[in-house]
C-alpha cells in the first residue's frame, strides 16, 4: 500500500504546486481561461512523477508514456490557438461575478479543483507506468481505442475550427463530417483515451483504478461537457434542435431520419 500512496502523494502536491503556479500568473494577466491548456500538462507532470518514483519501468511505460505527452501536447495547443487574444471565457466571468474576491477564490475554485480532479483521473497512469510486467493483448486493444478516440478528438477540433472560420457559416450547425454522427465528436474521443489509459492499467494489474474513467465519463457527460455545452447551444443556435432530433448526443450511429422521430414520438 505504501508503495502505491507515496507516488500519488507526491504527483497530488506536484499538481497543487503547479496550480498555485498558475494561479499566481492568471492574478498578474487578469485572466484565468489559460487553465484549460494546462489541463492535459496536468497529467503529463502526474506521469512524469509515477515514473521517477516507479524504480522499474518496461514497454508498457513507454507506449503510455508517448501517447499521453502526444495526447496532452495536442490538447493544451489546440486551445490554447483557440483562446489566444480572447477575453475570459464565459464560465470563469461568471465564477468572477459570483465568487468575490476572485483573485483569492480561483486559487481552489478554479486552479486547485482542476489540479485535483487531474490527479485523481490520472490514477490509472500510475500502474500503467510503473509496472515492468510484459504487455499483452490487452494494452493492444488500449492502443486501438486511443487511435479511435485520437481520431474522433482530432478530426473532430479540426472540422470544427474550419467550420468556424467561414463568416457564412455564423449562427450555423455544423452538422457534416464526423458531426454528423455524433454531436460531440471531440467529446466521444476524449472518453475512449481515458478509457483506454484504463486499459493499459488493467494490463498492469490495475483494475482498482477504474473509478477514474467514470468520473472523467461523469464529467465529459453530466457536467463540465455535453450537458453544459447542450445548454448554451439551444440558446445560440437556432437550428439546434433539429440537430438533436436526427444526431446522436455522444455515442456515433447513424442520423435519423424526420420519419423515424415521428415514430419514435407517437
Amino acid at each position: 500500500m505504501t508503495t502505491i500512496l507515496v507516488p500519488l502523494l507526491a504527483a497530488l502536491i506536484a499538481l497543487l504546486v503547479l496550480g498555485a503556479a498558475a494561479w499566481i500568473v492568471s492574478l498578474r494577466v487578469g485572466n484565468v481561461s489559460f487553465v484549460d491548456s494546462l489541463w492535459s500538462v496536468f497529467f503529463v507532470l502526474a506521469a512524469v512523477t509515477y515514473i521517477a518514483m516507479a524504480g522499474a519501468a518496461g514497454a508498457r511505460t513507454l507506449i503510455v508514456f508517448v501517447l499521453l505527452v502526444a495526447w496532452a501536447l495536442r490538447l493544451a495547443v489546440h486551445i490554447g490557438m483557440r483562446n489566444w487574444g480572447e477575453p475570459e471565457d464565459h464560465r470563469y466571468q461568471a465564477l468572477r461575478n459570483s465568487h468575490p474576491p476572485f483573485a483569492v477564490t480561483s486559487l481552489y475554485l478554479v486552479f486547485g479543483l482542476q489540479a485535483t480532479l487531474a490527479w485523481f483521473v490520472s490514477l490509472p497512469l500510475l500502474p500503467a507506468l510503473a509496472s515492468a510486467a510484459p504487455v499483452s493483448w490487452i494494452d493492444a486493444v488500449a492502443v486501438l481505442l486511443w487511435v479511435t478516440g485520437m481520431f474522433f478528438e482530432v478530426t473532430g477540433d479540426w472540422q470544427l475550427a474550419r467550420f468556424r472560420r467561414d463568416p457564412s457559416n455564423r449562427g450555423k450547425v455544423l452538422d457534416t463530417g464526423l458531426w454528423r454522427y455524433t454531436r460531440h465528436p471531440n467529446y466521444f474521443g476524449e472518453f475512449c483515451i481515458w478509457w483506454a489509459f484504463y486499459l493499459f492499467a488493467v494490463a498492469a494489474g490495475g483494475w482498482w483504478t477504474v473509478l477514474s474513467p467514470i468520473l472523467m465519463s461523469v464529467l465529459l457527460l453530466r457536467v463540465s461537457g455535453v450537458a453544459l455545452l447542450e445548454k448554451s447551444m439551444a440558446k445560440r443556435r437556432p437550428g439546434y434542435s433539429d440537430y438533436v432530433e436526427r444526431t446522436n448526443a455522444f455515442l456515433p450511429g447513424l442520423p435519423k431520419s424526420p420519419e423515424s422521430n415521428r415514430e419514435t414520438s407517437r
